[in-house]
């Protein structure tokens, strides 16, 4: 069944009342807040890549707050093990029985700090919780529940101690983005509030847990065009032949991309799909999912100008398709 007008309204109420419960955490990046939401409700996973000390441990406890769930934040170090995330069977004694003891990924909102600090074993231990929903341990699933969202920091590139994701790993969060640091009066603001130390404190619950779920949904219930998921597949298609660009948009690629959307579109009062809405998102659903060739990246080429060129030679639809 179709979204209907009515419920794009309501959603949209809703989407802008946790926009504005979570900015009481995190000032000046109401755009941040929204895609972060957005991929929330589009049940995907974030990755941030940005420097430390720009709120995203906040952004996370935040978000938590505002959907009334658990939160835990993992720091990824070259010595952590996958145990250490996921959680180890332990034998008790007195019961002559193996207990379980869940790691910190089995939380509501669940904050990766440096991600890529850690080796690749550690790295692949959420690979199946992002994908699945639940972890493995000796054999036993275990499913994290809903709400469920990881939201992963990254060390830029060019940070020393890093290791690179796998492009299995990128591929399973929905969007990438960056926080950056707050304009001239937002920092003036925080300033001023410097004997506040955690402001997630005054962020209360905005919904119930239990509503994630059901606003997602709504949002997959959206109408898209066969004419705008033309749009998103040519661009997907586009990016495999570029000159600059060693490995295109995967199809999960072209699902996030729809998927978010939608989530998108009814979070400004829309019961469907416009091409702005593809277009808007391309950047923070298609750039880690692309990887430059070597030439490109030898002559300073960034993933941000390819989707750009992507999107000024892939011509969005003006009518609806037949």
């Amino acid at each position: 069944m179709a979204a209907t007008p009515d419920q794009a309204r309501l959603f949209a109420q809703t989407f802008d009342q946790m926009v504005l419960n979570v900015a009481r955490a995190i000032s000046g990046k109401e755009d941040v807040i929204r895609l972060a939401l957005t991929c929330l409700l589009s049940e995907g996973h974030l990755l941030l890549e940005d420097f430390p000390g720009t709120g995203k441990t906040s952004l996370a406890k935040a978000i938590a707050n505002t959907v009334h769930g658990s939160h835990a934040r993992i720091q990824f170090t070259p010595d952590l093990l996958p145990s250490d995330v996921t959680g180890v069977q332990i034998y008790d004694q007195r019961t002559q029985q193996f207990q379980f003891h869940p790691g910190p990924i089995l939380n509501s909102i669940v904050l990766v700090d440096e991600i890529n600090r850690a080796s690749p074993k550690t790295q692949s231990a959420l690979l199946e919780v992002m994908e699945e929903g639940r972890v493995t341990v000796d054999g036993v699933a275990h499913a994290v529940g809903r709400p469920f969202m990881v939201i992963a920091t990254q060390n830029p590139i060019e940070q020393a101690g890093t290791y690179p994701l796998p492009e299995a790993q990128l591929d399973r969060f929905l969007m990438k983005t960056g926080i950056g640091y707050p304009d001239h009066n937002a920092t003036v603001a925080l300033l001023a509030d410097a004997a506040t130390r955690d402001r997630t404190v005054n962020v209360p619950p905005a919904i119930a847990s239990a509503a994630v779920g059901q606003l997602a949904a709504v949002a997959d219930q959206v109408h898209v065009d066969p004419a705008v998921l033309g749009y998103v597949s040519r661009l997907a298609e586009a990016s495999r032949v570029h000159p600059a660009v060693r490995l295109g948009v995967s199809v999960r690629g072209c699902l996030a991309h729809v998927r978010c959307a939608k989530t998108w579109a009814i979070a400004h009062g829309r019961h469907y799909v416009l091409p702005d809405d593809v277009a808007e998102l391309a950047v923070p659903v298609l750039s880690h999912r692309i990887l430059l060739a070597p030439e490109a990246q030898f002559d300073g080429t960034t993933v941000e100008q390819v989707v750009a060129s992507l999107l000024a030679d892939v011509q969005p639809p003006t009518e609806r398709a037949a």
